[in-house]
């Protein structure tokens, strides 16, 4: 299996490499030179599986260039610091099930990828005998699983970027009560997507990419992607009868796309998925541009801050991936896209609206702070759980598209003690906190705060960064 990216001007690469390049030479973004498929027989042999053999199986078609072996001892590696089940569902009121991605050590669904990819960088790193600097931005839960999943470790160094003030106190708790010489966050006077506008420039720069030996974490990591395409399979063999085909929909809270992006290569990949339900908050720009064809960014300024601040994003990085199959492969249409965007503020795809349901089956709506109050407070008076606002954007928006005899799962974004403000503003609970985190709470932060600063950036950089 070989990589090419969506502009077209990067050679061929084999897994490994492509994971530790983040953005292609050209700007644009890896993806397979042809997906893999799975058939009926494949998906029933796979019932049996645990949550790392599943991994090891789905993992191991794009990761052709990682010997089996080595791929089982990663992602058993990679799924052992989750306490008990990895990945469980569990039924909520009117049809839905939520399935359980926030397991892992920093209670979010981030971890189901960040887990595997701190073994598998670490893994291509020492086999290529060299070091990563890791320059990330987050909105709240990539951080502290990029963090926590990187620690430590001598050939990587992690530099993150956040926004001042646009996490909730436990988010900055998470990341910022790290000590570890190895990570260095950065708060940044300005919204996620400035902080993503600088990793961009930064990475767009080949010789200080080059230099400062530069890769990425966020969402854009094909790591990331292939390995969050697993529980797409396992939720779909735990939801359905063996021996059937039975399709079922799945809802997702999407800011930077790159979590429905994953259930999209699943579906490419033969599983029977009828719909991908893009849930937004109230800065729905992917939401308009499913509903309307026109995918119209907004500034820092119009980008609003909620009370499910992982969303806060009006610029999704993994998007690119999906205009890439929307033109038939067409690098040089991607291409001439982004270059529409950069000079207009927008693109037009409203000729090829019908296929986005047709052709891909994506739907999409929208969550106000209002309705995911509204949404906390009537799963946990109907069936005893407490979700966490991102997860209740999504049962907002998968009540909308329920159709008899298709299962809709939601995807669990993180656990409720994350944002335990806004929990107790929906159903007056104060939740309580395990020693381990209260201690976390309370610890020392360790951060820097910089202006939305290129040149001051890369001065700390080239200051800190592993040589």
């Amino acid at each position: 299996m070989q990589y090419i990216s969506t502009r077209g001007g990067m050679q061929p690469l084999p897994y490994c490499e492509t994971l530790l390049e983040g953005l292609a030479p050209d700007g644009g973004l890896a993806v397979p030179e042809v997906m893999p498929t799975v058939d009926g027989e494949t998906l029933e042999r796979w019932r049996a599986l645990t949550y790392p053999q599943l991994a090891t199986e789905v993992l191991g078609l794009f990761a052709t260039d990682i010997p089996r072996e080595d791929l089982a001892r990663m992602t058993a590696a990679a799924y052992e610091p989750f306490p008990g089940a990895v990945v469980p569902l569990r039924e909520l009121d009117g049809g839905l099930t939520l399935v359980g991605l926030s397991e892992g050590p920093t209670l979010a669904f981030k971890d189901m990828a960040m887990q595997f990819l701190g073994q598998v960088v670490e893994y291509a790193l020492e086999r290529k005998g060299s070091v990563l600097n890791i320059l990330g931005a987050t909105s709240g839960d990539t951080g502290s699983a990029a963090e926590h999943a990187l620690r430590g470790k001598d050939r990587i160094s992690v530099f993150m970027l956040s926004p001042q003030g646009r996490m909730s106190t436990f988010q900055r708790a998470q990341m910022f009560s790290l000590d570890d010489e190895n990570i260095h966050n950065i708060a940044v006077d300005g919204v996620f997507d400035d902080c993503q506008n600088l990793v961009k420039k930064l990475a767009g720069d080949l010789d200080f990419k080059r230099t400062q030996h530069l890769g990425a974490v966020n969402s854009i990591n094909l790591a990331r992607i292939t390995a969050q395409v697993v529980y797409y399979f396992w939720a779909w063999l735990r939801a359905t009868d063996a021996g059937g085909w039975t399709e079922v929909s799945f809802t997702v809270p999407s800011g930077n796309f790159g979590n429905i992006l994953s259930g999209f290569f699943a579906k490419e990949m033969g599983l029977p998925i009828r719909r991908l339900v893009l849930a937004a908050n109230e800065n729905n720009v992917l939401d308009e541009f499913f509903r309307t064809g026109v995918y119209r960014p907004r500034s820092a300024a119009q980008t609003l801050a909620t009370s499910s601040p992982s969303m806060d994003i009006s610029k999704a990085s993994n998007l690119e991936r999906f205009i890439f199959e929307l033109v038939g492969r067409d690098a040089a249409r991607v291409v001439q896209v982004w270059s529409d965007l950069d000079t207009q503020g927008y693109f037009d795809f409203t000729a090829d609206l019908t296929r986005f349901v047709d052709e891909f089956g994506i739907v999409s709506g929208t969550s106000t702070h209002a309705d995911r109050l509204a949404t906390i407070r009537s799963v946990y008076e109907t069936s005893g759980e407490v979700i966490d606002p991102h997860t209740a954007d999504g049962v907002k928006v998968a009540r909308e598209y329920l159709e008899p005899g298709v299962p809709m799962l939601v995807l669990e974004t993180a656990k409720p003690e994350k944002f335990a403000e806004t929990i107790h503003e929906a159903i007056g609970v104060e939740l309580d906190y395990a020693a381990d985190l209260r201690e976390m709470l309370e610890a020392p932060q360790h951060v820097t705060e910089m202006a939305d600063d290129e040149a001051a950036l890369r001065a700390f950089i080239e200051e800190h960064a592993l040589r």
